[in-house]
């Protein structure tokens, strides 16, 4: 039996998540299917062209009274039919059946049992389709198999379903995002003809205010009509960036759902979700993939995990510049979890010391002079602000820099430009299988970012010089040779850091030989 966690509807403001689907949806309902042509076609048997005849025009009560022949017709057809019209009416019937009573879903999965067929494998075959309707309402209809009833969805079907997935949100998201840069340059090309065009030979304003804005309105209306309208084979569809709404809905709706957590977290979906939230999706999105998040950390372990993705920074972003109030109130509640769930103390020490580095504190001290309708932010933020308070009362200079490190976002904070706590921590950088300078390395070679590389160039410098042994360690974890490439980066300051760093080896490499001389 799956454990969902429970989230009152009302609460959970998930209603628009599918509209794109709800409104396909509304038009296809309204269809008529010639099932008499199928039978006499000999496509569908005399039994389920009664049986789904008597569904159209009597759903609730053929199903009541006739529902093994009801379920075995609906999964024969979803099994033989090809035609996409067809299909996406027999989608859209089944759908209807179980949001109008979830108790249906255990009707389905015991008749399917008892007739000894597969209740999975019909929509994970529909998921390979090419129309984005089909592809989705199949896996709105998988999740609500998959959560709302007594059965878990089998572990092989599970990883597939949740790859698909994770697979589907990236997608989406890249092909949004492209849409709103094409949007975001023509936009700008009105904007610049404006101006380099202002008066016509007559001296007269050719482009006023008034035009430019309502070239702008007619281009959004345009790309509006393009991204919910494209023509394909004659025929119109929604394009597959307009279902992304969709796909986060049904992974909410899994990860509600304890025993699903894990298998997501083994498709690496934090890593996906939080690229997403990297990028600039609109709040909806935001608000869906954070209460993914969300749930995630009801699980103790995970909430433990969380901050290794650097789910703090991204959400400290996201939550300075955001202007809507549930992905506030989302946020805060991710936070608060990060620290009430994790049973290891030190865990939610962490981060709390990550949330005062990523400027939480600040944001909260804004949060508190609003006034919000909402009871649940106001005890939110009262809550993290008195824990980040006391974690920083609590917290010791290398408590901050460890955080610092791991949160690989590093900056020039006093801690670094300090000679005392190089003295008393060069070592420590040993600790843990010397954790922090493995990471050091790594942003050496990882990161794209001049501040971030001239920090690590510096720090490691000064492990060197305080730290006898530096030297040697960092040759064997490949640090010197990384060190080394950055001489002739591209940056000034990142190359004046990387000398220093290399100066204060080479020096350490003489002492080193006259000592043992």
């Amino acid at each position: 039996m799956t454990t969902a966690l429970y989230l009152p509807e009302e609460n959970i403001d998930m209603i628009a998540a599918t509209s794109v689907l709800q409104q396909q949806a509304a038009d296809i309902r309204m269809r008529t299917i010639n099932w008499a042509s199928y039978m006499q076609s000999q496509m569908i048997s005399q039994e389920d062209y009664q049986a789904i005849s008597a569904l159209d025009k009597s759903r609730a009560s053929y199903l009541t009274q006739n529902s093994t022949q009801a379920v075995k017709t609906l999964l024969n057809l979803v099994s033989h039919l090809s035609k996409d019209s067809t299909i996406q009416y027999i989608l859209v019937l089944l759908d209807d059946l179980l949001q109008e009573d979830r108790s249906r879903v255990d009707l389905f999965h015991e008749t399917s049992a008892k007739l000894k067929q597969c209740i999975w494998g019909p929509f994970l075959n529909l998921l390979n389709r090419q129309d984005g309707f089909i592809v989705n309402m199949a896996s709105r209809i998988l999740a609500k198999f998959a959560c709302w009833g007594h059965e878990s969805m089998p572990k092989s079907d599970l990883n597939f379903y949740l790859q698909f997935l994770k697979d589907q949100l990236a997608n989406n998201s890249a092909a949004y995002l492209q849409d709103m840069a094409k949007l975001a340059k023509r936009a700008q090309t009105i904007i610049v003809h404006s101006h380099g065009h202002g008066k016509d030979h007559h001296g007269g304003n050719q482009y006023s205010p008034s035009a430019v804005q309502a070239q702008l309105q007619e281009l959004a209306n345009e790309s509006y009509r393009e991204m919910n309208s494209e023509q394909q084979d004659g025929k119109s569809v929604i394009p597959s960036n307009e279902y992304i709404q969709s796909v986060a809905r049904c992974l909410q709706m899994m990860l509600r759902v304890d025993e699903y957590r894990f298998a997501f977290v083994s498709v690496d979906g934090i890593s996906t979700l939080i690229r997403i939230l990297s990028t600039r999706v609109n709040f909806q999105v935001q608000y869906q993939l954070i209460f993914c998040l969300w749930v995630l950390t009801f699980n103790p372990l995970l909430a433990a995990k969380m901050n290794k993705f650097s789910v703090i920074p991204i959400l400290a972003d996201i939550l300075s510049d955001c202007a809507k109030e549930k992905v506030t109130r989302i946020i805060l509640a991710v936070f608060r979890n990060l620290i009430e769930k994790p049973e290891d103390a030190s865990v939610a020490k962490d981060h709390c010391i990550a949330m005062v580095q990523s400027k939480v504190l600040k944001q909260l001290s804004i949060l508190e002079q609003r006034r919000f309708d909402d009871e649940d932010i106001t005890a939110d933020v009262e809550y993290l602000s008195e824990k980040l308070q006391n974690s920083v009362q609590d917290l010791s200079s290398f408590d901050e820099y460890a955080t610092e490190v791991r949160s690989g976002r590093l900056e020039w904070s006093p801690v670094h430009k300090s000679a005392k706590f190089w003295r008393e921590n060069a070592q420590r950088l040993n600790e843990k299988n010397y954790e922090l300078l493995r990471i050091l390395v790594h942003l050496l070679e990882t990161s794209k970012d001049a501040i971030i590389l001239s920090v690590a160039c510096f720090d490691i410098g000064e492990y060197v010089r305080h730290y006898p042994r530096g030297k040697h360690v960092l040759e064997q974890l490949g640090g010197k040779q990384i060190v080394m490439q950055h001489l002739g980066h591209e940056d000034p300051n990142v190359r004046y850091e990387a000398l220093l760093a290399v100066q204060k080896l080479m020096v350490h490499y003489e002492s080193s030989v006259k000592y043992h001389a």
